[in-house]
């Protein structure tokens, strides 16, 4: 980014004379050949999700959340039922594209459309969704809905102590930006929390290496992808 001078010689950052602020976004589905990202209807999906979510038994799943385990269908009903009624953070299912079985949840959230930013967020994938195509392309689509919208900034943040979710970020195509210590405490421990970005002068190489990384021909047989995303992404830059 370029840095200008102001009539009395200071730095000030690049003029936007066409900045326009994007939409609020909206609240609808994102459809993909693996995945379909529904607003969250607790009703539809509030028993779906819970039996996804038990098959995580040792319940690893929640340990870096703010919330969870949920001590039955009851109270995680609940807390869904909290979530939904929410503008920010903004919940959708993750559902598989044939089944239509929820797998898990995702977020658009600190939403600012007059600054171009958003964070994605409160991932939780169940089992039946970790290190599947859908993952990845759950991701792709809700990335893809915010730079096409004309956000400038994409954040994920994490517990800097969550090394799954860091390297998920990284193999995304996020740039890790730091440290926030002592961000928050959480479950009445102390989170450091990690920073991470996509803008949009980046969108356009990591678009192209999601789009070649799911495309049909990247699968064999089997399902299992023949180039990994990182060597597609070095390759776009």
């Amino acid at each position: 980014m370029t840095v200008e001078l102001n009539t009395l010689g200071q730095a000030v950052g690049a003029s936007l004379p066409d900045w326009q602020a994007p939409p609020f976004i909206p609240h609808d589905v994102l459809s993909g050949r693996f995945c379909r990202l529904e607003p969250l209807d607790v009703q539809r999906h509030a028993e779906a999700l819970h039996a996804a979510n038990s098959l995580d038994r040792d319940g690893h799943n929640w340990t870096w959340l703010p919330y969870g385990p949920f001590t039955g269908l009851a109270d995680y009903r609940s807390w869904l039922e909290k979530m939904a009624a929410l503008r920010d953070p903004q919940f959708y299912v993750i559902a598989d594209a044939v089944s239509g079985q929820a797998l898990g949840v995702a977020a658009f959230m600190r939403i600012y459309p007059a600054h171009g930013i958003v964070e994605v967020g409160h991932l939780n994938f169940s089992p039946l969704l970790q290190q599947r195509p859908a993952a990845t392309e759950a991701m792709y689509l809700m990335m893809r809905r915010a730079f096409e919208l004309g956000y400038r900034r994409y954040e994920w943040k994490c517990n800097s102590l969550n090394v799954p979710s860091s390297r998920a970020a990284e193999r995304l195509g996020f740039r890790f930006e730091g440290i926030f210590r002592q961000a928050q405490v959480v479950k009445g421990r102390n989170r450091d929390t990690s920073w991470y970005s996509v803008i949009d002068a980046e969108w356009p190489a990591l678009d192209r290496a999601f789009q070649a990384w799911l495309a049909p021909e990247n699968f064999d047989a089997g399902g299992q992808q023949k180039r990994r995303l990182a060597d597609l992404m070095e390759e776009n830059r």
